[in-house]
């Protein structure tokens, strides 16, 4: 955070900055090795948040001087993220691979554990503003609009598995999101289709993938919104899942289910034989720390719906989406993360 600070007023270059970055990251990849994680990110120590760093590096997405306002709550109260709104402004294209240089790094420092890129799935472009932030000058439809960006898409993918990128996960909040009906309802008043969304999305996503490289893991993760230790969205699974699990061809889902907003474990019926869920029971919202006996209860209840060999644990979503960070110690994340590992250990062996 001071070396950001530093850079943004010009006490520090970019090299510098990066500098303190490469060594940050160094450290939490050995920490997520030595706590027994396998596999490990680079914190995304190198974004501000988790989705806009990547949009914006698109060609043909640009801001525009409208801000944008999501609204977050928890039980304290009400707060907002604001960012400066996105454009569709040109053609959408990939001018260079997007975090190219930060998994190669991260690659250079894992030794026992996998490395892990996150990006915002392609969904998220649209989501954040829809039709309307499409210029139709530029797209004359929306069809047009998703071609081009699933194309780029493919590209990136393609272009990480050239760097060694074996495992990729794909964030998107717009498919938990969508099961809410309060965000159904403003998908409709924008001017989108809120009953097909989900299904637009999931093709979208399938064309991203289509020539993914051989050998490369590709999972979701969705959640419900993760700011300050606040969120935006609730409600279960049940509007998206069907066509989510039996369509989405990825190799994995890492879901949100670490308070009732996530709703129960019986939409996880549709999930196929040969997928994988890992259940985010794991709340990066709050520092008190989860009970074994009730973590392996919440397995035992899941797996009345899925295959316990499918199953696997994680935290519900990053202990931060933004560079502000949730209200946990660094401490508290690490015993979390400790939790997590042992309990896996005990149940799948």
């Amino acid at each position: 955070m001071h070396a950001r600070e530093a850079f943004a007023e010009q006490r520090i270059d970019a090299d510098e900055l990066r500098e303190v970055e490469d060594a940050a990251i160094t450290e939490v990849v050995a920490l997520q090795e030595d706590i027994g994680l396998q596999s490990a990110t680079d914190g995304e120590f190198r974004r501000t948040s988790w989705h806009m760093d990547f949009i914006y590096q698109l060609g043909g997405i640009s801001k525009t001087d409208e801000q944008l306002q999501v609204a977050f709550k928890n039980a304290e109260g009400s707060t907002s993220f604001t960012s400066a709104a996105l454009k569709v402004s040109g053609p959408v294209t990939l001018d260079k691979t997007i975090f190219g240089e930060d998994f190669t790094y991260l690659q250079s420092v894992t030794t026992t554990a996998t490395p892990k890129l996150t990006i915002p799935s392609p969904s998220m472009v649209h989501y954040r503003g829809g039709a309307a932030a499409i210029d139709p000058e530029v797209y004359a439809t929306v069809d047009e609009f998703w071609t081009d960006l699933s194309a780029a898409y493919a590209e990136e993918v393609r272009r990480l598995g050239e760097l060694g990128c074996t495992y990729l996960q794909l964030d998107d909040t717009s498919l938990a999101y969508l099961n809410d009906p309060a965000q159904r309802q403003m998908i409709n008043e924008r001017g989108d289709d809120a009953q097909n969304q989900h299904l637009r999305y999931i093709k979208q996503i399938n064309d991203a993938l289509k020539s993914r490289p051989e050998g490369m893991t590709i999972t979701t993760h969705s959640c419900r919104g993760n700011f300050q230790s606040y969120w935006a969205a609730e409600g279960g699974y049940d509007f998206v899942a069907e066509a989510l699990f039996s369509e989405l061809e990825v190799d994995g889902f890492f879901l949100e289910y670490d308070d009732d907003r996530s709703g129960g474990f019986e939409p996880l019926r549709y999930v196929p034989k040969n997928k994988i869920v890992v259940l985010g029971l794991i709340t990066t919202k709050s520092g008190v720390l989860e009970s074994k006996e009730d973590l392996k209860r919440r397995i035992d209840e899941a797996s009345q719906f899925v295959d316990l060999g499918q199953l696997c644990l994680s935290p519900q979503c990053g202990f931060s989406s933004t560079v502000e960070g949730n209200s946990l110690t660094f401490q508290q994340e690490v015993a979390k993360l400790q939790l997590l590992v042992e309990v896996a250990a005990e149940v799948w062996g």
